[in-house]
Formats: structure tokens, sequence, C-alpha cells
């Protein structure tokens, strides 16, 4: 115990006698530039950020550099939890380097950032719009890189909060009886996000909210429509009944 904690004080007395990391004083931004790179790849953020903050505001703005200085800059604030930085500064480089290798990894990058503010469903949806943003200009842009699989997958899943968000707004409508608010949100999700999972269940609560306040024809309507997009499943089945047989011709 004793040789440990001889150990662990000689480790602190290292630490504190180590100059601390000052991107001012490297005379040049090719130095600068590896100094960056080795505090991004010994996870020191803070360190990186700040150098390569230095490198982009310093570099010439058609610098062949920087975007891969931008690219790391927004690597090192989305570490930190800097994200909505991270994000701006990912944006910059399809910006201002639309053709260069990076740019659609900033793009995609940056509707990350975006989306993972977004914490919750339930929550405000601002930078969930802002991803989607991000995600839509990348498939105009950049239809042809291979991040395009991975582009697809957060915008499914952004469907499906977008598609939540209102399924839960609409239930709590339900829930109090106002059922005019509660439909309104039930037939956006089945208008606006046709293949989320919570599409389903919107179908169902929307017939029940047409069937509380006596619209039969709607609710008619509404459970031909689902059972074409849903013929298999059993809820729909049960709440909804077989369909009307076909009227015979003469």
């Amino acid at each position: 115990m004793r040789l440990r904690r001889v150990l662990v004080v000689m480790a602190l007395l290292a630490g504190a006698c180590r100059p601390a990391f000052n991107a001012a004083t490297y005379p040049d931004m090719n130095t600068l530039s590896k100094a960056a790179m080795a505090q991004y790849d010994a996870k020191h953020y803070d360190n990186a950020a700040k150098a390569f903050e230095r490198l982009t505001t310093e570099l010439p703005a058609r610098d062949p550099r920087m975007p891969t200085a931008l690219f790391f800059l927004g690597k090192s604030q989305d570490k930190n939890g800097d994200r909505l930085l991270a994000a701006k500064t990912y944006s910059r480089i399809y910006e201002q380097f639309p053709e260069d290798t990076l740019a659609d990894d900033g793009l995609f990058y940056s509707g990350l950032a975006y989306q993972s503010m977004w914490r919750k469903p339930v929550l405000d949806a601002q930078y969930g719009e802002s991803a989607l943003t991000q995600f839509q200009t990348f498939l105009a842009l950049y239809p042809n890189s291979p991040l395009m699989p991975r582009v697809g997958e957060q915008m499914a899943k952004l469907d499906e909060w977008f598609a939540t968000k209102d399924y839960e707004t609409g239930t709590h409508y339900l829930k109090r009886k106002a059922y005019d608010s509660a439909i309104i949100y039930y037939k956006d999700v089945i208008r606006l996000h046709p293949a989320a999972p919570r599409t389903r269940d919107a179908y169902l609560r929307l017939h029940e909210a047409y069937l509380a306040i006596n619209y039969k024809d709607d609710a008619r309507d509404l459970c031909d429509a689902a059972r074409k997009v849903y013929p298999s499943d059993r809820d729909i089945a049960r709440q909804c009944g077989p369909a009307a047989a076909p009227v015979a011709s003469h």
C-alpha cells in the first residue's frame, strides 16, 4: 500500500511539472497541425479543440488543410460535449469546400450532432428538425456517398421520433376527450410518417376517436385504409372487424 501511495504521488508530481498545452506557442501551421493531432490522439480534446480552432482562424481561407482542421475541430468539440458548436463546425466543411472528400462526412456528422441534442421524442423537436435538414441536404448533394446507408438509418430513426411525438400528443388529447385535437395529430402521423412503426397505433387510436364522437363513416373509411396497409394485423382486424364483402354485379 505504501509503495502504491508513493507511485501515485510521483505520478501527480510528474503531471504537475508538465507544462500546460498552449496552442499559441507553435510557430507555424505545420507544427501546430501535428501538435493538434497529437492532442486529439491522446484524447486531450480540450487542447485539441484550441489547436484546431487556431488552425481554422489562421490558415488561408482556401488552404487544402482547412477541411481536415474543421473536421477535427468538430470532432474535438463533439468529444467535449459542445455538440451545437460541433454541428456548426462540421457544416462549414461542405459550405466552404463542397467538393472536398470530407464534405459528405462533415454534413453527416453535423446531422448526428444535431440529432444527439434531441433527447426524447416528447421534447422540443428543434434539433431534430435541424438534423433532418442536414440529412436531406446530404441526399441532395452526395447521393453516391458511401455514407448513404447510415444517413438512411438516421432518417428512419428521426421519422419514428417525429411520429412518436405526434402520436403522444394525440394520445394526450384523446385521454382528455379533446377528440378533434387528437384526430388532427393522429392523421398527421398517418399522413407524414406512413412507414414509421408507431403509425399502426395511430390508426387504432384514430378509430377510437372517430367512434367516440360517432363519426361512423370516417371510422369505416379509416378501417378500409388500415386493412390495406396492415392486412395481417390482429389488432386492426379485431377493432375494425372483417372487410365488407364485395357487392355482386348483375
